[in-house]
């Protein structure tokens, strides 16, 4: 019985260290989606070099996470890191889209292809977010460029019959996205059919103004 205490201790003792190696890994999961999203803030917000700086943070604790998934990849590997992948995916694309007119590539980000796709589902949400913000300043022209990168994006991920069925979760995301995209058509429809009334309005204002003026020239 000796032994066995011995051998049960030494049990217990490996036990609290995955537990504690665990929770301080859920943290650095943590920390990457975190990152990843305040990253996405700061891109909405045009401050793309702070946004840059914390991908690169993102980036360097998801280094870390690859090395330890070496030696426990059951600790590493679950929902928990398959999200923050997604969210650093996403930023990572969104930012690329924004300034470079590109999409990076899963083996660039090095993010398995699953959540590099439902990372790409994702940026719909934040270019409808974006398209609110140019309708604000006014700019119609950049809410239907917008548009039509969530529209493109929407349409290339429903071509992936194959994978829909591989990666889960990608049909529902799709499903919201589609509602996303509905809902923003119409945003920039309205905002198209005001601005059309609104110079209308100002040309007519303009022409009746005009032929007034002509009038009493004539007058005179």
């Amino acid at each position: 019985m000796e032994q066995l205490r011995f051998i049960l201790k030494e049990v217990e003792q490996q036990l609290i260290q995955k537990d504690e190696m665990q929770e301080k890994t859920q943290q650095s999961m943590r920390k990457v989606g975190s990152l990843s999203k305040q990253a996405i803030l700061f891109i909405h917000q045009k401050k793309f070099e702070e946004a840059k700086k914390l991908i690169a943070d993102a980036k360097e604790v998801v280094s870390k996470l690859y090395d330890l998934a070496k030696e426990h990849p059951d600790i590493v590997y679950g929902g928990m890191f398959s999200a923050a992948l997604q969210e650093y995916a996403e930023a990572n694309i969104f930012l690329e889209l924004i300034q470079n007119s590109r999409l990076v590539t899963p083996k660039e980000l090095n993010v398995p292809p699953a959540d590099y796709v439902l990372g790409l589902a994702d940026v719909i949400g934040e270019y409808r977010r974006l398209t609110l913000d140019v309708l604000r300043e006014g700019d119609v022209e950049k809410s239907e460029e917008c548009l039509k990168i969530m529209d493109e994006i929407y349409i290339e991920l429903m071509a992936l019959d194959e994978a829909s069925m591989l990666v889960p979760g990608l049909r529902r995301k799709c499903d919201v996205a589609r509602k996303i995209i509905e809902s923003t058509r119409g945003d920039v429809t309205q905002e198209v059919r005001r601005k059309a009334l609104e110079n209308y309005l100002k040309n007519f204002e303009l022409a009746s103004s005009k032929k007034a003026r002509f009038h009493s020239d004539s007058e005179q």
